[in-house]
């Protein structure tokens, strides 16, 4: 039987190799993922490593129906039954802000956003790796969509999600300072379970 994660890289090359640097930009976070999940137990890091292959997988034509990538790869994925992943791919890198001013908020609102180890690794990843797949800080990545954007709803949305993304890039990179300090250390106690980050702006 075919791994999660495996069917997620498969699925994610199947759709989006097409696409050039769309693929290569998500075969790398499929990579950090990879990395980064070593601060998880097993099972998230499973979701982790799915969602990563699986972030973008709305930019796909036969799987588009709104126009936004993050609903769009929703509802397919959701479509398959694998739930936790939807939500995941819904609400990656803080999608909500971009969902909302365009319209869609209400639809939206039938995925619950997972706040999570998993999901700020996940934003971690997408908004350290650039469009082509390329390492990236988070300063360089919001500069580059600035420019490939201009202004508009995108910008717009990030500038209101600037503070959030942050946010969860901070706490990973600290869990995974604490992780290498254990391992420096001999420490090998097992890796903590999922847990739940207080957000002042919970849906």
């Amino acid at each position: 039987m075919m791994m999660l994660e495996e069917w997620a890289a498969a699925e994610a090359e199947r759709l989006l190799s097409p696409l050039g640097a769309r693929w290569d930009h998500v075969r790398a976070v499929g990579q950090c993922a990879r990395e980064v999940g070593v601060v998880l137990n097993q099972e998230d890091r499973r979701y982790l490593v799915a969602a990563a292959y699986l972030h973008d997988i709305g930019y796909a034509p036969e799987v588009q129906r709104t126009g936004l990538h993050q609903l769009d790869g929703a509802r397919y994925i959701r479509s398959l039954g694998a739930e936790r992943l939807a939500r995941l791919v819904a609400h990656h890198s803080e999608a909500r802000f971009e969902i909302r001013l365009r319209g869609f908020g209400e639809e939206l609102t039938s995925y619950k956003r997972e706040e999570s180890w998993v999901s700020d690794a996940l934003t971690y990843c997408d908004l350290t790796t650039g469009p082509t797949g390329l390492p990236m800080t988070f300063e360089n990545r919001v500069a580059e969509v600035k420019q490939r954007y201009g202004d508009g709803e995108i910008v717009d949305a990030l500038r209101q999600a600037t503070p959030y993304l942050l946010g969860a890039i901070e706490r990973t990179e600290d869990r995974l300072r604490q992780y290498r300090l254990r391992a420096r250390s001999g420490d090998d106690r097992s890796r903590a379970a999922l847990k739940v980050v207080p957000d002042p702006d919970t849906d």
